[in-house]
C-alpha cells in the first residue's frame, strides 16, 4: 500500500491543502492520503494556536467527502511536542506493509534541516515536494534520490492570511471548504 502522509498545523486547513493532497495522491499513485494534524507543533511554540481538538475537527470536516483521504489523530493524542520522525516510525510499526510518502510544501522542505532527525525522516519515507513560490532547494542531510516532485499550479492561500481575514470579518468562502467556514463561524475562531 502506498500511503501519503500529510502533517501540519492546519490552523485552518484550506483548499490549497486539499488540492495539494489530491495532486500528490494522483501523481504518486497513492492508495490514500493520511492527514495528521499536529498536536503540539514545536516549530510554532512562539504563537497562539487553535486548540488541537478544534483543528482536528476542521480537518475531519474538510476531508469527509473524499474516500481517499483519512485523518489520524496520533499527534493530537500524543502528550507534548510531536516530531515527524517519531510519527513516521510509529506509522511504520502500525502499518508495516505501507510504503510511506511524506508530503511537504517547498517551504517546509527548506526548513527540514532544522527538524529533528531529517535523515531519519528520509529513511522512513520518500519525501514528496510540492512547489510553493520558488523557495529553492536547501542542503539536505540525505540523498536527493529520496525526493519526489509533485507538479501543481501555485495556490497562494495561507492559513495566516485566512486567520487575518476572519479577524477582520471577511469571508473565507471558496478559500476553505464550506463545512470548515461554518465551523469557524460557529466556534468563533480567529476573532482575536
Amino acid at each position: 500500500m502506498r500511503l501519503g502522509v500529510f502533517g501540519g498545523t492546519f490552523d485552518p486547513l484550506h483548499t490549497g491543502h486539499l488540492i495539494l493532497a489530491e495532486a500528490s495522491r494522483e501523481q504518486l499513485q497513492l492508495d490514500r492520503v493520511l492527514f495528521i494534524p499536529a498536536g503540539d507543533p514545536w516549530r510554532k511554540s512562539d504563537r497562539e494556536i487553535t486548540p488541537a481538538s478544534q483543528r482536528l475537527d476542521m480537518v475531519r470536516l474538510a476531508t469527509a467527502d473524499n474516500p481517499n483521504f483519512e485523518v489520524d489523530d496520533c499527534e493530537v493524542a500524543h502528550e507534548g511536542p510531536s516530531y515527524t520522525v517519531d510519527t513516521l516510525r510509529s506509522l511504520s510499526q502500525r502499518l508495516p506493509e505501507a510504503e510511506l510518502y511524506l508530503i511537504l510544501g517547498e517551504d517546509a522542505l527548506a526548513d527540514l534541516p532544522n527538524w529533528r532527525d531529517p535523515a531519519g525522516i528520509a529513511s522512513q519515507a520518500m519525501i514528496a515536494v510540492v512547489p510553493r513560490g520558488g523557495i529553492g532547494m536547501p542542503w539536505l542531510p540525505f540523498p536527493a534520490s529520496r525526493l519526489l516532485r509533485v507538479e501543481m499550479p501555485y495556490i497562494g492561500i495561507s492559513a495566516t492570511e485566512l486567520r487575518r481575514r476572519s479577524r477582520r470579518g471577511l469571508s473565507l468562502r471558496y478559500l476553505v471548504p464550506a463545512a470548515v467556514e461554518a465551523y469557524i463561524r460557529e466556534q468563533g475562531l480567529y476573532r482575536g
